[in-house]
């Protein structure tokens, strides 16, 4: 008995030290890396064997990630590129710029809303309420800007803050009180939706003013082709900056950095889908502002999680709750900030959606609106279970939601019968897929 329980304090240990880790709060070392054996050697980073080796070690190293479950965005890149591929041999005009700058448009404001839900996705959590809470917020926002003659840009401002307020309230009874998220925010999404009808009143519905904020939302283009290139310029600028950056960081303590050979590569890589991208748009409208704030806001939103303090608590929150409140971490301020941030940019797609349809009424944010925004999460490659994600998952997942969409209806086929039913198989097969990686690292001992 007494060896039993050394052992199990011996695994909770290791498991603080590592949400430390994944926190920053202790040295990569830490304690358990202080005593190597003294015939061990020197402990060699098999990162550098890879980049010693040269692209040989990458696709090595690559086929071993594939064994080993770690399959990141391939998937679903891959499927990106069969729906266009069948939908463009089938109707011969899917790729038309005009129709890639309107799925553009379509996918900004369920795409706020899919990034939202990563962040809760993170923690192993699920957000049933950002669809009232979108409604709300057009809601709020319009009633205050025509019927209370607040000025829009501050009625923007207060139904964007109300939003954070609302997920904030929903993490409180969650992480402080104890109430399941899945309870609180379905709740929420009842409740919400009742006082969004009690907002509007007789009318159910009001049209956005002309010219006004909300309005330029969706309706604002840049026909500058400067501009289109010029975002295109600054985001493969910024993106090699921040590479050569982390590469002199890692120098400078001598862990494995990468190569100019592959930093070039990957910028590259980079500037062609960035540049091509820029001439589509820019041979329709120009580049819409609405899909420069929503990728403002998934490189925002990548920013915050990969490379601050902030990020790491909440994948060490995601990964191990128990782990990271005895490494010191505020597990309950991490759950209310998480949904906050949900609630916000649940909002923020809520007005991108009132623009696109003009209106803000009654129906907004309700039917399949909630269901698309988790599907577009998930199917970009955001784990259901917790610890594993990107806000780029939302990008990619509302793109094939999208496209599918789209395509069928270029096809003909405007029932949504078809559509649910596509989407549905997709989402599952996604979650098939983030099973058994799961299983797969588990069994080769990578999680």
């Amino acid at each position: 008995m007494q060896k039993a329980a050394e052992n199990a304090e011996t695994v909770d240990a290791q498991k603080t030290i590592g949400a430390q880790k994944t926190a920053g709060l202790v040295d990569a070392e830490g304690p358990a890396a202080e005593a190597p054996a003294a015939d061990a050697g020197p402990a060699v980073d098999p990162r550098l064997l890879v980049r010693e080796q040269g692209f040989a070690g990458y696709l090595t190293e690559f086929k071993r990630k594939i064994k080993g479950g770690e399959l990141g965005s391939i998937p679903v890149v891959l499927g990106l590129i069969v729906i266009w591929a069948i939908f463009e041999i089938t109707t011969g005009r899917f790729l038309d710029p005009a129709n890639l700058s309107n799925i553009a448009q379509y996918i900004v404001g369920p795409g706020l809303i899919a990034t939202g839900i990563v962040f809760v996705l993170l923690l192993g959590e699920i957000d049933l309420s950002v669809g009232s809470v979108a409604g709300l917020t057009a809601a709020l926002t319009s009633v205050l800007a025509i019927k209370q003659d607040v000025n829009e840009a501050l009625a923007v401002l207060i139904g964007l803050l109300a939003a954070a307020a609302i997920g904030a309230l929903h993490g409180f009874f969650f992480a402080k009180i104890g109430v399941p998220a899945f309870v609180v925010t379905l709740a929420g999404f009842l409740g919400w939706s009742g006082l969004q009808l009690s907002v509007l009143g007789n009318t159910l519905s009001l049209n956005n003013i002309s010219d006004g904020v909300v309005y330029s939302l969706n309706n604002t283009y840049f026909d500058d082709i400067a501009a289109a290139y010029g975002l295109a310029t600054v985001c493969v600028v910024g993106y090699a900056l921040a590479q050569l950056a982390e590469r002199r960081r890692r120098q400078a303590v001598d862990l494995p950095h990468r190569p100019i050979s592959e930093l070039s590569l990957r910028t590259g890589a980079v500037a062609a889908l960035a540049f091509t991208a820029a001439y589509v748009l820019n041979q329709s409208r120009g580049l819409p502002l609405g899909l420069t704030i929503f990728l403002g806001t998934v490189m925002l939103a990548s920013f915050v999680l990969r490379r601050t303090r902030y990020g790491r608590t909440v994948f060490a929150v995601g990964g191990n709750a128990e782990a990271a409140r005895r490494a010191g971490i505020s597990v309950v301020t991490v759950r209310i900030s998480v949904f906050a941030i949900s609630g916000f940019l649940g909002g923020l797609g809520g007005l991108f959606i009132a623009s696109q349809s003009g209106v803000a009424d009654s129906n907004l944010g309700g039917g399949n609106m909630l269901m698309i925004a988790i599907a577009a999460a998930v199917i970009g490659g955001t784990s259901l279970f917790g610890g594993r994600g990107t806000p780029w998952s939302a990008l990619l997942g509302i793109l094939v939601i999208q496209s599918i969409m789209t395509g069928l209806y270029m096809q003909g086929s405007s029932s949504q019968a078809a559509q649910y039913m596509i989407t549905g198989a997709v989402l599952l097969a996604a979650v098939v897929l983030d099973s058994v990686s799961r299983r797969t690292q588990k069994s080769a001992g990578r999680t």
